[in-house]
């Protein structure tokens, strides 16, 4: 597990501050607080859960203000108890104040993945089974929400419609067979990219093994199907189970021996940690 944040961090701070500041700024803070007043904040998770985007605060405090001192008390993938704090910060209370709320929204946000995706590869532990995410993201924040999935020890699927093939329902209803969609596939991309076929029935199935498909997608199947469909695949090439998981469901789903269950409520629906930021004046 690498803590790195993705390229383009910077850049997404810097569009969440004009959001935030627009033209006149923090109108509030401006107002109420003296330029020299000075303060020590602290960071806090709030809940118990992963981590996700301690060092993100670190570079929001200073895209605001690069004379402020900060502390990282904990790292992006630790488990921690409610009111750890997580960061500590001194300096301008002006330009802590400016700085809060994109840094929490933020480190709250992938936070809440990563606790997410920490629930959901506990509960498969034991298994062989993988849990990885989908490219079911906030547009803009794709990269973010995917490290944040890796610091709750998922894995990533794929990052885009450029890195590799997955020939969905949809596509299979404009193409020929299955058969041809994937040797167009594979004659497009070559054997270096990864082409994944869906699959909804075991007839289906049948078809994607005669194909050069590198994964089988088995789209909404009950164990007992994922089971037989396992069964089908005899290891000649990977399976991942998608649809509806669930955090009740997610267990005997992996259980079938299944490679990979891929569950889009990691970044499209996983609540928010509770997170915080607590001012003392010096």
């Amino acid at each position: 597990m690498t803590s790195d944040l993705p390229l383009g961090t910077i850049d997404i701070i810097a569009r969440a501050y004009e959001e935030d500041l627009g033209q006149r700024g923090d109108v509030t803070t401006l107002a109420t607080i003296p330029g020299s007043h000075q303060s020590v904040a602290h960071f806090v998770a709030r809940a118990e859960g992963c981590l996700a985007g301690v060092t993100l605060i670190e570079m929001c405090l200073l895209h605001i203000d690069d004379t402020l001192t900060v502390e990282i008390l904990a790292d992006d993938g630790a488990l921690v108890d409610a009111n750890t704090v997580v960061v500590r910060a001194s300096g301008s209370t002006r330009s802590l104040l400016i700085a809060e709320r994109v840094a929490l929204n933020l480190f709250g946000r992938l936070s809440g993945i990563a606790t997410a995706t920490r629930a959901f590869v506990d509960a498969v532990a034991g298994t062989d089974a993988t849990i990885t995410d989908t490219r079911k993201t906030t547009p803009g924040l794709r990269a973010l929400e995917k490290f944040a999935v890796r610091m709750g020890g998922g894995m990533n699927h794929r990052m885009g419609l450029y890195d590799a093939v997955l020939i969905k329902d949809n596509h299979l209803v404009a193409s020929a067979s299955i058969q041809d969609a994937v040797k167009e596939a594979r004659d497009l991309v070559g054997t270096d990219m990864v082409v994944e076929v869906e699959v909804d029935t075991l007839d289906q199935l049948k078809l994607a093994l005669n194909t050069s498909a590198d994964t089988v997608l088995l789209d909404n199947m009950t164990p007992t199907e994922l089971s037989a469909a396992v069964a089908m695949v005899n290891g000649t090439i990977r399976t991942e189970a998608s649809g509806g998981v669930t955090l009740e469901t997610v267990r005997a789903i992996a259980e079938t021996g299944v490679d990979t269950i891929s569950v889009g409520w990691l970044t499209h629906s996983a609540p928010s940690l509770d997170v915080a930021m607590d001012l003392t004046s010096t």
